[in-house]
């Protein structure tokens, strides 16, 4: 590698923490760095974070990840972020946070939302059938029931917190909380704002807010940031940021994307119709398209993406990886007097090796991975995961092993709508995320999915290195019909035929499971 190479300082601010790598303009890591967030649980489905953790988290990864000296400094052209979506910060003119920030996660803004979205004599899933048209026509979606969209925060935030709602200036994204940081410069880019369900996405030339769709949602117009595109320069870094990271005072800081965005160029799939998955501690299926189409059954819809000519369709699972987080510290590992053991490293790896030795079917132990209830492709935030069919003879191998088939079985329903949408297969499919990094993983997934899988290399860093694709598709150095060839696939899973009859008739169970007992979900969880 010579001089000549160009870098971003590329900023992945996921869910259980910050990650900052160096990335070239051709999308090659050079390293990383990472410092975890606390998570925040409240009562009745409150998930917050605090944005200081945040900007903590980042200032600490880029000053030890520039120590390391892995490139020249001055090479590095760029900042670039991509940060979980569907986050709402509430700051004041000078840009200071009012409150925590209520993540996508938070569902306390449920019955705001469906108060606002309902109306009219003829319901379609519980939405005023006029509102809901008038959504999707404009749109392309409509706020979910769940109260987890930015629409349902700001809600909750007026209908709770008015006194700060009244002093907020700007409602923002993560990302563009981070980018305020950066720049001072308050601004959203045309995919971060999507879940706020208040821009007319008919022409993707022409994204703006829409006063009809502001009316039906009760926000207001100036209480939102002005809209660029992913690819657009925010403006310079400030020279104190830049001072304290040990940057050079010229770096431009691109707007950006969310995760699933991000992850989609960083993927590499990034022609029409080319599919990728990813298992973070949440997980989706999705796909470019280049039409603009809606499925209202599923909460399915083109919507805008990092590519300013293409949409893209997305089909999304609560939690996924986080299931396994779930069982190492409240199950396996919960710090109670019932442990009397040192944690183990790489935990992850062993649960590989355990979920290795089981065959396929976990013995018919079923899990499902309802932990924070569902998105797509049923909105449900009553439903709850369960262990399904456990006997005596069941061991916690079996239950291990279920934890990761579950979480595919909920990616081939999520697949089943996805292809639906396209009209067409998703074959191969590229798989990234920190659990793409586990071969057992992959393997389940080409199995329960039925298509073959292709592991990209360093799969935990597609967010940052699609990213840094965007910058460097901003300065020029390459487009986007560039970024396959510079993605490596470290290894390819074929389906197993010997597995399909076991897959088939689990699958099918799974699907049972949610279908006669979603009741009794609603019976138990279903706010008072």
């Amino acid at each position: 590698m010579t001089n000549k190479e160009k870098y971003v300082l590329s900023i992945d601010l996921g869910t259980s923490g910050s990650k900052m790598a160096i990335v070239s303009v051709h999308g090659e890591v050079m390293g990383f760095e990472f410092e975890a967030v606390p998570l925040k649980l409240l009562p009745n489905g409150g998930v917050e974070q605090d944005p200081h953790d945040w900007w903590r988290a980042i200032m600490a990864t880029s000053k030890r990840l520039l120590a390391r000296g892995l490139v020249p400094v001055e090479d590095i052209v760029a900042v670039s972020t991509s940060a979980q979506w569907a986050g709402t910060v509430a700051v004041d003119k000078a840009g200071k946070p009012l409150m925590n920030a209520v993540i996508w996660m938070d569902m306390r803004g449920e019955k705001y939302v469906q108060r606002q979205t309902a109306g009219g004599p003829i319901k379609i899933e519980g939405y005023g059938a006029i509102k809901l048209l008038k959504w999707i026509r404009i749109t392309g979606g409509a706020p979910g029931q769940s109260g987890k969209d930015p629409v349902g925060h700001i809600l909750f935030i007026k209908n709770e917190f008015p006194e700060i709602y009244e002093k907020t200036y700007k409602f923002l994204e993560p990302k563009d909380y981070i980018n305020l940081c950066l720049t001072g410069e308050f601004a959203s880019s045309h995919d971060a704002i999507t879940l706020h369900w208040v821009t007319d996405n008919r022409d993707l030339g022409k994204i703006a807010y829409s006063d009809k769709l502001m009316k039906m949602t009760g926000m207001e117009r100036s209480k939102l940031p002005d809209l660029k595109r992913s690819i657009d320069i925010l403006g310079p870094i400030k020279r104190e940021v830049a001072a304290d990271m040990g940057l050079p005072k010229d770096v431009q800081v691109f707007m950006g994307s969310p995760d699933i965005q991000a992850a989609a160029v960083g993927s590499g799939a990034v022609e029409n119709y080319k599919g990728h998955a990813y298992i973070g501690t949440s997980s989706w299926i999705v796909a470019h398209v280049p039409f603009k189409k809606t499925d209202v059954l599923h909460s399915l819809a083109s919507i805008p993406c990092s590519i300013p000519d293409k949409y893209l369709i997305v089909d999304e699972q609560e939690i996924a990886g986080g299931v396994l987080t779930y069982l190492r510290d409240n199950i396996l590992y919960h710090k109670d007097e019932l442990l009397r053991e040192a944690a183990v490293p790489d935990i992850y790896k062993v649960f590989d090796s355990i979920a290795a030795n089981v065959p396929p079917g976990s013995n018919k132990v079923i899990f499902t991975p309802w932990l924070n209830g569902e998105k797509t492709p049923v909105e449900d935030n009553n439903v709850r995961a369960c262990l399904f069919n456990l006997s005596l003879e069941n061991t916690r191998e079996d239950i291990i092993r279920a934890f990761l088939e579950g979480v595919a079985f909920n990616q081939r329903w999520a697949m089943t709508y996805v292809e639906k949408f396209m009209s067409r297969q998703m074959d191969p499919i590229n798989l990234v995320g920190g659990g793409a990094s586990s071969d057992i993983w992959c393997q389940i997934h080409a199995d329960v999915l039925n298509r073959t899988i292709k592991q990209v290399e360093d799969p935990i860093q597609a967010n940052a290195r699609g990213s840094a694709f965007i910058a460097s598709v901003g300065l020029g150095y390459i487009s986007f019909d560039d970024i396959p060839k510079y993605i490596k696939i470290r290894n390819t899973f074929e389906p197993n035929p010997d597995n399909r009859g076991i897959y088939d008739e689990l699958y099918g169970a799974y699907l049972e499971i949610y279908k006669k007992n979603k009741d009794i979900y609603k019976k138990l969880n279903a706010p008072t």
